[in-house]
This record gives C-alpha cells, sequence and structure tokens, in this order.
C-alpha cells in the first residue's frame, strides 16, 4: 500500500467538511430569505412574467 501525498484530500477530510458547513448554510437560508415583490405584468411581452399568479403557482407546486 502506498502513501497519498499530504496534499491530496480524503474522503474523512471531505465528510468532515460537509458535516460543518451543512448546518450552516441552512441557517443562512433561513435566516436570510427575503422574498422581493412580484412585478407589475408587461402585457406587450409574450415570454411569461413573473406575478403574484406565477409566484402563487410555483408556491403550491413544492414538495
Amino acid at each position: 500500500m502506498t502513501r497519498k501525498p499530504e496534499e491530496a484530500t480524503s474522503r474523512r477530510d471531505f465528510l468532515k467538511l460537509a458535516g460543518t458547513t451543512a448546518p450552516l448554510a441552512a441557517v443562512a437560508i433561513a435566516t436570510g430569505a427575503t422574498e422581493a415583490e412580484a412585478a407589475a405584468p408587461d402585457l406587450t411581452s409574450e415570454k411569461m412574467q413573473d406575478t403574484a399568479h406565477t409566484r402563487a403557482y410555483y408556491a403550491s407546486a413544492r414538495f
């Protein structure tokens, strides 16, 4: 069995890092979750608009 170089990361290092950053990311998302207001619909555009109706649909479609 050969030794790996010291600068190479191992699976254990990755799991340690993932175990400490996952809760921090969840807290950051929970505390900084501010939603912007929906824009007024632009009737001249044929693209999908960001309105209160589309936001309500997306909210109801979440699992």
